[in-house]
């Protein structure tokens, strides 16, 4: 019989990664949200996060801003971006343009998302992807070619996962078969879109272990601050907000009120997904610092301290 392995021996070894941070950002539309943008980029820096996402129009239809933004981040902040890119309504040869050019500047991660469909119902462009399993694989083509200039090099890849049932899909079970199908094309991680109800999480994992899913994946959680951005969110999921919370929101007396009502509804859905297992929490900031500041404040996560840190975020980390 073989002797046991030198990583046998030391069966602790997983207890030993921190909890990893992260947040999404989106491009602004106007000067006066870029400001606004730049505000909370600089408070959110101070928290040193793993990584921030920057979104991606549908189609691409912000995609300049997008790829300014990444621009900016990298030679601006200490931060790392994970780059947002959808598929539907381009080709191979566009993506991998696209790709190519995110590489070029800087990025080493990318969210591979399908996209929306045309609002208008209309066909696809001829010869465009179709799922996001296909812009994984074309990710991974691309990154082949380009071996050499990353040094050999591996470029990670996020995909989208769903507490509960996409609202095109005919079940939740589908949903774990897409999952794990991406996952087999090549994702190394998943990001899941916002939930409601704290044992949602804990479900998908479950279900998702059960299936095969082995790769990391990662509470997306939102500060329920805002009544109408809630409402919104519920419609888009298809899943309805604690009628309990909605209640609570609409009666709330001022924004100080409602900012700690809805920090309190998040940090029992995060507390939840950790508790269930979850290797971090990615936190959707829609530009805004001070509810995302709140939320990590009274979660406490056990943290590293990453190098070339500003004093300032060294202070928030001690604070904290």
């Amino acid at each position: 019989m073989s002797p046991p392995s030198l990583i046998d021996t030391h069966p602790n070894l997983s207890d030993t990664a921190p909890v990893a941070l992260s947040y999404e950002l989106f491009p602004p539309r106007s000067p006066a949200a870029a400001e606004t943008l730049w505000t909370t980029i600089r408070e959110l820096e101070t928290t040193a996060p793993d990584y921030v996402s920057v979104t991606y129009g549908a189609s691409g239809s912000n995609r300049d801003t997008a790829v300014e933004l990444i621009n900016r981040l990298l030679l601006e902040t200490t931060l790392r971006p994970l780059a947002h890119l959808t598929c539907v309504g381009n080709t191979p040869q566009e993506l991998a343009g696209i790709i190519g050019e995110l590489l070029d500047t800087g990025v080493r991660g990318i969210l591979a998302l399908r996209g929306d469909l045309p609002k208008d119902g209309a066909a696809p462009v001829a010869g465009s992807l179709r799922y996001a399993q296909d812009l994984i694989e074309l990710i991974r083509r691309v990154e082949q070619r380009r071996s050499a200039l990353l040094c050999a090099g591996k470029i990670a890849v996020g995909v989208a996962a769903y507490p509960t049932r996409h609202p095109e899909s005919p079940s939740e079970a589908h949903d774990v078969e897409v999952l794990l199908a991406k996952q087999r094309s090549g994702a190394d991680f998943a990001i899941t879109q916002v939930f409601f109800h704290t044992d949602q999480y804990a479900d998908l994992l479950t279900r998702a272990r059960r299936a095969g899913v082995t790769i990391p994946i990662i509470p997306g959680v939102m500060p329920l601050t805002s009544l109408r951005r809630v409402r919104r969110l519920g419609e888009l999921t298809g899943v309805e907000p604690a009628p309990e919370l909605l209640e609570r929101l609409a009666s709330a007396d001022s924004d100080l009120e409602r900012l700690r009502i809805g920090v309190d509804a998040t940090v029992d859905l995060a507390n939840a997904a950790l508790q269930a297992g979850a290797p971090g929490i990615h936190i959707y900031t829609f530009n805004e610092h001070q509810s995302a500041l709140e939320l990590l404040d009274k979660l406490a996560l056990p943290r590293r301290t990453h190098p070339g840190i500003r004093p300032d975020a060294a202070a928030r980390q001690l604070a904290s």
